[in-house]
């Protein structure tokens, strides 16, 4: 699998060699960047534009075998003089056009600032500061990143659930983009987690996803898009909860998934395992399932259809409330007492299936902590 590039170090590198041209007149189509994984990078520069004070360049974004929706995109760095100072060089960064500005706080920028992360940031003036010793230039640089396709890709990505308007944001912390990496998600369910804790949530909602929406919203008044979407990390999600100090969790989600949580799987990927209808089974065992029902719950492809199995012998109840339990003990296990943690499991067909015992004081909370 072929690694590529973020949009950080694409900046990076358009940077360097728009202060190259700069500070030296000279054209410049290729550049030489050390990402911070310690990996170069060998960047071609395109749409060159150059004037007496400023010049203007690309780098092409290129995920690599990573599904990114920003490759293909062309990161500008316009670069430019600022006034001198005291004789030593220094590089102000500022975002343009199609990068996003930041709208709500506990994101890595301020307030009103362009969601170019700190470590692009660095990036950014590591590499134009070498230029102007290389350069012997003792003045201020100016650089403006901008995405031409930046407003239209943004749509596609967590940014304007994250409070990122305007744009996409320039990224990266190793500076490589790594194939179907998973840090990228674990990555932005720490920034929601953060994005909570700073605007004072004690308790904090999570959800695999979406899957569910109309019900929550019709059945218990809280739409599920305020919930932080933890993806199939369950466990690391609690983690990071823990870790950031919120008092209480409320996990909703599909049976589909969370059934595996009462099996303990803390990732419910379907590479980890997919233990769903044998968890089911041996639930409907546990209620007094006959035996024909449970080989029928076996041979299911989707849960909806083995909880359809179950609730023909009039057991939904019973074996759904051994699944929740199941879930509490793992959801609890992993928790380790930092945090109070509840559960609700519904399905489309038949609604809410089970909840703990304290799910409702939590989702009253969380609504009222939202509201």
């Amino acid at each position: 699998m072929r690694f590529g590039f973020t949009t950080g170090s694409c900046a990076a590198a358009a940077s360097k060699a728009g202060a190259f041209m700069l500070l030296t007149g000279k054209i410049k189509r290729a550049i030489k960047i050390e990402t911070p994984k310690g990996i170069t990078f060998d960047a071609e520069i395109v749409d060159i534009t150059r004037a007496e004070n400023s010049v203007s360049c690309a780098v092409i974004k290129d995920g690599g075998d990573d599904p990114d929706v920003t490759t293909g995109a062309h990161v500008v760095s316009a670069v430019s003089f600022l006034p001198e100072t005291d004789g030593k060089p220094y590089v102000k960064i500022k975002g343009g056009l199609g990068v996003g500005r930041v709208t709500k706080p506990g994101l890595d920028q301020p307030v009103g600032e362009a969601a170019i992360n700190h470590v692009p940031r660095g990036m950014i003036e590591k590499e134009v500061l070498e230029v102007c010793n290389v350069c012997d230039f003792h003045g201020g640089i100016l650089i403006e990143i901008s995405v031409p396709e930046g407003e239209a890709l943004a749509s596609k990505t967590f940014n304007p659930r994250l409070g990122i308007e305007g744009g996409i944001s320039i990224l990266g912390t190793s500076g490589i983009v790594e194939p179907m990496s998973s840090q990228a998600l674990l990555d932005t369910i720490r920034v929601e987690l953060n994005q909570k804790k700073a605007l004072g949530y004690k308790v904090v909602a999570v959800t695999p996803g979406n899957y569910g929406q109309e019900f929550m919203l019709k059945t218990f008044g809280y739409d599920l898009d305020r919930s932080v979407k933890c993806s199939n990390f369950i466990g690391d999600t609690i983690d990071m909860a823990a870790e950031l100090g919120f008092d209480k969790l409320l996990l909703t989600g599909h049976i589909g998934k969370l059934v595996k949580v009462s099996g303990g799987m803390m990732n419910t990927h379907s590479k980890e395992g997919d233990c769903r209808m044998e968890l089911l089974a041996a639930a409907a065992v546990k209620a007094g399932c006959s035996l024909s029902t449970i080989k029928s719950v076996l041979d299911c492809a989707v849960t909806e259809e083995a909880l359809a199995h179950i609730k023909s012998e009039n057991k939904l109840e019973q074996v759904m409330q051994y699944i929740i339990e199941r879930i509490m003990f793992f959801l609890e296990k992993r928790g380790g007492g930092k945090l109070e943690i509840a559960c609700m499991v519904y399905c489309n067909q038949f609604g809410l299936l089970a909840k703990s015992a304290n799910a409702d004081s939590l989702l009253e909370q969380c609504k009222k902590e939202e509201s």
